[in-house]
């Protein structure tokens, strides 16, 4: 009886043409309610000495199944896989077909429309390298040793490269105090600009960092790498209330309302005192989020004022100068404008959720003609 199992199972197996048949014959013959399953279950009324024999025999026909099991499921997914990618394919070096324009990705869009505003508002626009060293990314910024941001499962550690290899500049306080070449990493927000452009020229300042950030984080919200903008404004007697009004002008240009409520929540960060959330208003139903006046609050992002620390650590007398920053993240302010509902879709290029979302490639996003 157990080989006649057997040799049912093996035939199955070798019939099958798709993944999705295997699993079928996963399920009839080891699932809860399988053959074999169900010969197990018989093995209660077998007396003692043959329950060991047919329990071990039971057990090796499993293993031989599932082993079967799994050596058709991996060459059918490996056959089913180069008949999609045949199916698919787009032969990029052929004139362009008429149903196919090139279009903006709402990033690049997104990330023009807050240059274009920012720009408006007397900001210039900084950038700095995506791979960085530990002083640039924590130390400066006034983030503790101790800091949950530092360890393996939020920030991507590179091995084998130092700083010096790469050409990021130390500070001579940094490597005199380490034996060891300063570690290097993906940076984990565009902070790492300002730290970068606050040593190299003299204040004030005020710009805009925007660019690709990178974090050990994947889940429906999150992704490993992610864009953001931050804005940094140094100079003499600057307060909170400029960062309120800066933001809140920004945030009412970008989403393109004459009133937008907007609202600052106390909250920490190691870089800025005080630091606080930023939240715009909303409306929220089962079926759709406005934007705009309402009963509800929608958190958009973080600011505050530079901690005197950071500005200590780049070089800059913080009883002479102050100032304030802020940061949001390019796809929420994608998602939000432009209805997109999830954030995946933005990394799965896929032309088809491109010619729907994305913009015409001529229409350069400015304050004149709109964003």
């Amino acid at each position: 009886m157990t080989q006649n199992l057997l040799s049912e199972a093996l035939s199955a197996i070798s019939a099958c043409k798709t993944t999705i048949a295997a699993e079928e014959i996963r399920i009839a013959f080891l699932g809860k309610k399988g053959k074999l399953t169900d010969a197990l279950k018989a093995m209660g009324q077998a007396s003692p000495e043959k329950r060991k024999t047919l329990g071990a025999e039971l057990n090796q026909i499993k293993q031989e199944i599932t082993d079967a099991l799994e050596a058709k499921k991996s060459a059918l997914a490996e056959v089913e896989l180069n008949t999609r990618l045949i199916a698919e394919k787009l032969d990029v070096t052929l004139p362009p077909r008429g149903e196919y324009r090139g279009k903006i990705h709402p990033i690049t869009q997104v990330t023009e429309e807050v240059t274009a505003i920012f720009a408006d508002l007397g900001f210039t626009v900084e950038t700095g390298p995506d791979i960085e060293d530990d002083e640039h990314n924590f130390s400066a910024l006034n983030i503790p040793e101790s800091h949950p941001a530092r360890q393996m499962h939020d920030t991507f550690y590179l091995k084998g490269l130092g700083a010096r290899d790469l050409g990021l500049g130390m500070s001579e306080e940094n490597t005199s105090t380490q034996n060891l070449e300063p570690r290097t990493l993906l940076r984990t927000h565009t902070s790492t600009v300002q730290i970068r452009t606050m040593r190299e020229e003299k204040p004030p300042f005020r710009f805009i960092a925007t660019g690709s950030t990178y974090r050990c984080d994947s889940d429906l919200t999150h992704t490993p790498m992610f864009h953001q903008v931050e804005a940094l404004v140094i100079d003499k007697n600057i307060n909170m209330g400029h960062l309120k009004g800066c933001i809140s002008e920004f945030l009412r240009v970008f989403f393109e309302l004459d009133e937008l409520p907007t609202r600052f929540r106390p909250s920490f960060f190691p870089f800025t005192e005080p630091s606080a959330e930023i939240d715009i208003g909303c409306s929220r139903s089962k079926e759709s989020l406005k934007i705009g006046a309402g009963s509800d609050w929608l958190e958009i992002g973080g600011c505050g004022m530079v901690h005197p620390n950071v500005l200590t650590n780049c070089g800059i007398d913080p009883n002479e100068w102050q100032g304030f920053a802020f940061g949001m993240g390019l796809e929420r302010l994608a998602m939000l404008k432009y209805g997109i509902p999830d954030l995946r879709t933005f990394f799965d290029s896929d032309i088809r959720w491109l010619q729907h979302y994305g913009f015409d490639p001529l229409n350069i996003p400015n304050l004149v003609v709109g964003l």
